[in-house]
């Protein structure tokens, strides 16, 4: 079941150090959980960890803690260490020194990536373009044009155990503001002016002469001029290479497909993707996948920003989106299914994560919602001394919103095992459907189901991909219409693509009782937190307690808030205004 945090890396290693706790039936298991759910609920990402001791749970020890693991992971990966926020020269009253004239800082070295190595290869890869160009890369194409020059690769892990590839380097080269970033929700890389000159430096020392790649890059010709035998771009020889040759020219314009793009019949299989955190137990993290292989189903493995299985079309070309300006070669279908055991449901709902990714689910697109629900024993703590009518009554409330509601779909089944057979006949259906079966052409719908992406050029915003998905489905609801898996990682990111609104919103929904219905109710009348602010220091501070119930009081069901939880929300948003 996927976690969602601002900061997940640090999330991660306490709940690795949760799991530990609880295998052992150490004491503990308290205090990490206390720490994981503090970490869990905080909406502001942090830039070093000694910055969690504001949260409740977090002390010196743990962040501590939490900074070796930090120190030890980017060592491992090449990463430049963060350093506390505020912390320069120590004062003379703090290192015992009095009178001491502060030292001048010494002059940076300028930065010169290792030779081969994931930051030489991007900065080449992006030098490719032109200085005076104006233009810059997606992720895909950076890579196709940097690969040439990098040892490691920037798709697949050199380690097969583990997650990080050379991409991780350009967190570096933007960190040090060599490379910036920008459009959503497809991300594309230009230098900085610094960048730049680290680009023509690692130039000036490639074979051939600098003289004639300085050319190269630089250069309004239409041809480019020799750069020596040994000088290549993506495989071509750079004496040969044209502008219009160039494997990024193609992407230079803004031209390209504006209406959804029709996969053609048989050009794609259907996939299963299973979230990387759905694990039988942190020791047997391969027993789900190992299961389904055994059904012949060969999920796909990986971090997802939202859900715990989904469902892709997977080109059989793998080309075929490259040529419409697309990242990758898989298109998210319209199904998604969140998984919870019954005692993760219970948690869910009481410390509202229910509610929020049933919000973010929403905000998804995402036409069919399926939440698997596996039923054991509960093993709440506070499940005995007749509180267990009271958790029984709370989960069926919650699955009657569910699919009233929200019109999700909810399935029940009786354990891990029982779920793993749904997920299997669900590939197998979804696969019959859009006519993708590998086997016995005989069970091929006669008219399967169509498949479209939408480009991601169409898109400005959650708001307008929602919208653009409703003005199609109305104008043709025989097709099922996405977006690259790509674009919908972005588009759904927890802290990726954010808006002021979308922060609003989380920022409500942290204090206990605020679902996403209500944060919305909220949101409406106050658009920011400003607003809010404003709005409780326009009063006296008597008044401030029902502030909130007061403006929503003609609302009914769950989006009107009482006044314990109005009061609740003027001690956070009130306080000292």
């Amino acid at each position: 079941m996927s976690e969602e945090c601002a900061n997940p890396l640090l999330l991660g290693w306490i709940k690795e150090w949760l799991d530990q706790a609880r295998e052992r039936n150490s004491k503990g298991v308290t205090v990490y959980k206390k720490a994981y759910e503090s970490m869990k609920a905080c909406p502001l990402p942090f830039e070093h960890p000694s910055q969690a001791q504001q949260l409740n749970g977090l002390g010196p020890k743990l962040c501590d803690r939490l900074t070796d693991k930090l120190k030890a992971h980017c060592q491992e990966n090449g990463l430049p260490m963060p350093e506390p926020p505020g912390q320069g020269n120590k004062r003379a009253s703090e290192t015992g020194v009095a009178d001491q004239p502060a030292k001048k800082p010494r002059k940076g070295k300028p930065y010169v990536p290792a030779l081969r190595s994931g930051p030489y290869a991007l900065l080449l890869g992006l030098a490719t373009l032109g200085e005076n160009s104006h233009q810059s890369m997606t992720k895909a194409h950076l890579i196709e044009v940097a690969q040439p020059y990098c040892d490691s690769s920037f798709t697949a892990p050199t380690d097969p155990t583990k997650f990080y590839t050379a991409w991780n380097s350009m967190k570096t080269l933007i960190q040090k503001d060599l490379v910036y970033e920008h459009g959503r929700p497809l991300r594309k890389y230009a230098l900085s002016e610094d960048g730049w000159e680290v680009a023509k430096r690692i130039q000036k020392t490639l074979p051939g002469s600098s003289d004639n790649m300085m050319a190269f890059v630089g250069s309004d010709s239409r041809s480019a001029p020799n750069a020596g035998p040994s000088t290549r771009v993506n495989g071509e020889d750079a004496d040969d290479l044209t502008l219009d040759d160039n494997p990024l020219s193609r992407f230079a314009n803004t031209e390209g497909p504006t209406e959804p793009v029709i996969l053609p019949p048989n050009s794609f299989t259907v996939e299963l993707v299973l979230d990387t955190r759905e694990v039988r137990t942190s020791t047997d993290r391969d027993y789900i996948a190992n299961e389904l292989m055994k059904q012949d189903i060969t999920p796909q493995v990986r971090a997802l920003e939202l859900g715990d299985a989904m469902w892709v079309a997977k080109c059989r070309d793998p080309a075929f989106l490259t040529r419409y300006g697309e990242e990758g070669d898989e298109v998210m279908l319209d199904w998604i299914i969140e998984r919870k055991r019954l005692d993760d449901l219970i948690g869910s709902i009481k410390d509202g994560r229910f509610h929020e990714q049933k919000f973010r689910l929403r905000r998804s697109g995402i036409k069919n919602v399926i939440y698997l629900v596996e039923e054991f024993t509960v093993t709440h703590p506070d499940a005995g001394n007749g509180s267990a009518l009271k958790y029984q009554e709370m989960v069926a409330s919650a699955i009657a919103s569910t699919q009233v509601v929200n019109g999700y779909f909810m399935k029940k089944t009786k354990n891990l095992d029982d779920s793993i057979r749904y997920l299997a006949r669900m590939t197998l259906l979804l696969r019959r459907m859009y006519g993708a079966l590998d086997y016995s052409v005989e069970d091929q719908p006669a008219n399967p189901s169509k498949a479209a992406f939408i480009p991601s050029r169409c898109l400005s915003s959650t708001q307008s991909y929602l919208t653009l998905l409703d003005e199609l489905r109305a104008k043709d609801s025989s097709l099922t219409y996405g977006v690259t898996l790509s674009t919908f990682s972005a588009l759904t990111s927890k802290s990726d693509v954010l808006s002021l609104r979308d922060i609003f919103l989380k920022m409500l929904m942290c204090t206990r009782g605020i679902t996403g219905e209500k944060a919305l109710e909220i949101q409406r009348r106050w658009k920011t937190p400003r607003e809010l602010v404003e709005a409780y220091m326009a009063l006296e501070p008597k008044t401030r307690e029902t502030l909130v119930s007061d403006k929503l009081q003609s609302l009914v069901g769950r989006k009107k808030v009482q006044k314990a939880l109005s009061k609740k929300v003027a001690e956070i948003w009130g306080e000292g205004s």
